[in-house]
């Protein structure tokens, strides 16, 4: 036997679709190109299963990949999807004419449940080969099967519901033990719960469905030819096991709720879709007499889960009482019917056929339809052949119906990733908005169309709708790309307009100001908003002109600030004389340049709050730029408002700490002018160090005689070391003050002689007072009686001043006195400074023949050596090699030199034939220049004791070992 499952293509088959997605549709007005919007794929893709039945096929179910189908009499085929090339055969051991009548799966593909047309049925385990009988179950026809999806397993299938041909309901459950397989029956237990009606008496039971709702309800399905009844209760927790007899025992004295239609199939089926595995079913298609009962499950209502119901007719050429539909399955958006020789697929949402599939009479009839919920396919077989449905992008047209039914929300729902359809419910959507009157509404959903602006544009126009022509561009403005600037300007601008000439109209009428303040603040919103500044800025001389055509100072100072055009904001405030506002912008921006700019403007009318913006800004302006500000409104303001600039430049000198001599030449110039008290405190605060004063002192000396003020220019003429004009000036104020620049030279006592005596000859000529004149004597010790007498006039008697001759008489004996002590003194110095050099003279010292030398340590007198008055005693090239290192570098060169004079002195003549007499000289010279050279070198060497001199302490600080020695002399002692 071929493999069931290889797949292929009927070549024969004869499909015809009238799915709506295979039309071309062209996009008018938009920025798409007209195209199909679907490949020529049909949603319903059948296959017919490679595969020859030896036998006709009874019946096919399918659940969790997992097949059974009845052949002939006997046979059973299973087939796992996943292995399609294991089937497994079992067979039913039937020997008599029981035929099969109904196989019923459940959802995990374990339990399979056969009803024979003799009343009996049979159980089949996935894990196991041989069918078991159903004692329990004996004598009843077995129409429908409700599994337990809650509670069910593989070897067990919890409580579940069965339904007969006599109406009747029973709950049983099934268990098989793996341990001991045939030493039980399988079926647990076999219990009717409830006797289905209708108006005749008792009806077939055709459908059961178990679900399961919030906190613990239950909803049970069951369906007659004419009827659907809902059963609804709750099961206590931790009794579900037990099983649903307390749900049906609610109904014994009543029936339950239930729908009924007049028209009657004979039979019913009712279908389910579940989107995701292990999920409640969404929707129900119930197929009876008059149509499709179609709705969804809604598990929150109390007494009924079935929710927006709706019949659809059968199509036209279904006649009941001719061909009659057979089964029906459920999917998202479609239901399909089996007929005996099509099969038809149905809209959900219009009741609209979209697909029809016509099959050869050859394939026979058509049997049954039945689709696996765990992987969404659909199974169809005649007695010869078995067919299989693909569902493939079952929404792709869903959009459109949508669109038609003007459900717009679900419409862009569905084709949210497909812009050309997206595009085309957009357009039928604002259409229909605009059609309705709801122009804003419309003007959003324009807006995101690729329509032609213009005609949108125009159309709100003719409309007189400017509010909806606002939102439209608004929305449009959001959706361009950054790179579309021509297009962000045009619409910016046109934007500006609408809302000047919107905003005018609104605001003379009283009535309209709510809107009118809410229209101003969208305008703002659209004036600040970040995405459309670039734009703004770019074009703000357009959006300026704009603003004043119609007059609103109010927005274009708005739009000014938000353009941080701050100068153009503050020159409002001023041409308005609203200084204060001016200000306010000033010192809220902080801007230099701007305070530099309207300063001048501003500290005419508030110069307090100026000058306050000024020192708040610190160090941020720079006061030089200030100066002119301050000039123009000193020279045509009162003194109290002169003191407003004096306030600010002291800030500037004294917290500030300028340094910049225009600063302060100003702030001098200030105080010369209306605060000569305040002049003089500041020029002493400078201090007198002309290298650290900051103003222009020759400046300052002519601001000060220009004003009279003498005492500043003193101070000046000092701080200038111009002593002798100090005094003068000081002259004609005070003579104290004349006084104190007198003694200012100290270094120079010529100079301060010549100054005291200018006071001495004004005190005696001009003021004549001889008392102040003697004073002056006291207060300078350089000045003499003899030096002022000259000063004074004949007629002056010697009364006036006998006590200063006889001071300074007094005074001279005293020097004189003093000088005959000090020659005295030194008499005595010089007579013993000779007697010590006699002493010196004749003095010695012995040396023993067991000394040593004080540095190495050997016998003194082996070689030549010194002795000093101390008692040490040095050989003299001991002693050469100690003071040597240490003598300064020029006497090092002198030492050096003189040795070499001495060696040359010392070696013989090299002629054996010079006269006597020349030898003789040349000798008496060498012994002569000989001995110089000793005494040279022992002035240096022997200068002083090496242990006890200055040397010895200069070389306090050298250390023991030399820095170049030291390595060595660390590994010498390793």
């Amino acid at each position: 036997m071929a493999s069931i499952l290889d797949e292929y293509e009927d070549s024969l088959h004869r499909s015809v679709s009238v799915q709506q997605s295979h039309a071309s549709v062209g996009i008018p007005h938009s920025g798409y190109v007209s195209a199909r919007l679907e490949k020529e794929t049909p949603i319903f893709n059948k296959q017919r299963i490679d595969f020859t039945p030896p036998e006709k096929i009874n019946s096919l179910v399918v659940s969790s990949n997992q097949l059974c189908m009845s052949l002939g009499k006997d046979t059973l085929l299973r087939i796992d999807l996943g292995k399609p090339d294991e089937p497994n055969q079992v067979e039913l051991g039937r020997k008599d004419e029981a035929k099969v009548y109904k196989m019923f799966l459940d959802h995990t593909g374990s339990h399979l449940l056969i009803a024979l047309n003799t009343s009996e049925c049979l159980y089949l385990n996935r894990s196991v080969q041989k069918v078991r009988a159903l004692s329990r179950w004996k004598g009843h026809l077995i129409e429908s099967v409700g599994w337990n999806k809650f509670l069910g397993s593989e070897t067990n299938t919890g409580p579940i519901l069965v339904g007969t041909s006599q109406g009747q309901i029973y709950e049983a459950e099934i268990s098989v033990s793996e341990g001991s397989l045939f030493s039980t029956n399988p079926d647990q237990y076999f219990r009717q719960v409830y006797t289905l009606e209708e108006e005749s008496g008792p009806a077939p039971v055709c459908c059961l469905e178990i679900e399961r709702g919030l906190e613990g309800k239950f909803f049970i399905i069951a369906t007659t030819r004419k009827r659907l009844f809902q059963f609804v209760g709750k099961v206590p927790e931790g009794t579900e096991q037990q099983g649903f007899s307390s749900i049906f025992a609610v109904h014994a004295d009543h029936l339950p709720s239930f729908r009924e239609f007049p028209a009657n199939l004979g039979f019913s089926e009712i279908a389910f879709y579940t989107p995701k595995l292990r999920s409640n079913p969404r929707s129900f298609a119930w197929m009876m007499g008059n149509g499709v009962l179609y709705g969804t499950l809604d598990y929150s209502r109390p007494d009924s889960i079935l929710s927006d119901e709706k019949v659809w007719v059968y199509p036209p050429d279904i006649d009941i009482t001719v061909n009659k539909p057979i089964s029906i399955v459920l999917t998202q958006f479609h239901f399909l019917l089996l007929l005996p020789d099509r099969v038809k697929a149905v809209c959900t949402l219009n009741g609209q056929v979209v697909f029809q599939d016509l099959f050869l009479e050859k394939f026979g009839s058509l049997t049954r339809m039945i689709k696996d919920p765990t992987v969404q396919q659909i199974w169809i077989h005649t007695e010869k052949v078995v067919f299989r449905y693909h569902v493939q992008r079952e929404s792709r047209d869903v959009w459109k119906m949508y669109m038609n039914m003007n459900k717009f929300d679900l419409a862009k729902e569905y084709c949210k990733d497909r812009p050309e359809c997206l595009d085309i419910v957009l357009a039928k959507e604002a259409e229909h908005c605009f059609q309705n009157k709801r122009y804003l509404d419309s003007a959003k959903c324009y807006a995101l169309t690729q329509n032609y602006f213009e005609e949108i544009a125009l159309k709100f126009i003719e409309a007189k709708q400017e509010e909806a022509l606002m939102e439209f561009l608004i929305k449009k403005l959001s959706n361009l790309k950054p790179s579309e600037k021509t297009q962000t300007t045009l619409l910016t601008t046109w934007l500006t307009e609408l809302y000047l000439n919107w905003l005018g109209i609104l605001q003379g009428d009283p009535s309209q100001r709510n809107l009118y303040l809410d229209t101003r603040e969208k305008f703002r919103t659209f004036l600040s908003s970040p995405k459309n500044k670039d734009c703004l800025f770019n074009n703000r001389a357009s959006i300026y002109e704009l603003l004043a055509s119609h007059g609103d100072t109010e927005h274009m100072v708005y739009f000014a600030v938000i353009m941080q055009d701050y100068e153009r904001v503050v020159a409002h405030h001023c041409q308005h004389d609203e200084y204060d506002e001016a200000l306010n912008v000033l010192s809220r921006h902080r801007d230099e340049k701007l305070f530099y700019k309207f300063s001048p403007v501003l500290i005419q009318h508030i110069p307090k709050k100026v000058v306050d913006a000024w020192i708040s800004m610190g160090s941020r302006l720079d006061a030089r730029n200030l100066i002119p500000a301050l000039v123009n409104y000193s020279q045509s303001a009162s003194t109290q408002q002169i003191n407003e600039a004096i306030r600010y430049m002291e800030f500037c000198v004294y917290q500030l700490e300028e340094t910049q001599q225009a600063i302060h030449n100003y702030l001098l110039s200030l105080y010369a002018l209306c605060r000569p008290d305040s002049l003089l405190s500041y020029l002493e605060q400078a201090g007198t160090n002309p290298n650290r004063i900051h103003y222009d002192l020759k400046y300052a000396l002519r601001l000060c005689a220009e004003h009279g003020h003498h005492r500043a220019c003193v101070h000046i003429y000092k701080v200038m070391e111009l002593y002798e004009e100090a005094v003068d000036l000081a002259l004609q104020v005070d003579v104290d003050l004349a006084k104190s620049c007198a003694d200012l030279p100290e270094d120079d006592e010529e100079l301060r002689k010549k100054l005291w005596l200018k006071i001495a000859r004004h005190v005696v000529q001009e003021e004549k007072d001889v008392k102040k004149a003697m004073a002056c004597l006291s207060s300078c010790a350089l000045l003499k009686i003899e030096d002022v007498l000259p000063f004074f006039p004949d007629f002056v008697t010697i009364d006036h001043f006998k006590e200063a001759i006889c001071n300074s008489l007094e005074d001279y004996n005293k020097h004189i006195e003093e000088l005959k002590r000090e020659m005295e003194e030194a008499t005595q110095s010089a007579k013993r400074i000779r007697e010590d050099i006699q002493e010196m003279r004749n003095k010695y010292g012995s040396v023993e023949p067991q000394e040593k030398c004080a540095a190495c340590d050997f016998p003194l007198l082996n070689r030549p050596f010194y002795l000093f008055l101390c008692g040490h005693m040095f050989h003299y090239d001991c002693l050469l090699q100690a003071v040597f290192p240490n003598l300064p570098a020029y006497k090092q060169a002198k030492l050096e030199d003189l040795q070499k004079k001495l060696a040359a002195t010392s070696q013989p003549s090299k002629s054996h034939h010079r006269p006597k007499d020349a030898d003789t000289i040349s000798l008496g010279k060498g012994q002569q220049s000989r001995e110089q050279i000793k005494a040279d070198i022992d002035d240096i060497v022997a200068a002083e004791c090496v242990y006890c001199g200055e040397l010895m302490i200069r070389s306090i600080d050298k250390p023991f070992i030399d820095p170049q020695k030291y390595e060595e002399e660390m590994q010498s002692w390793l």
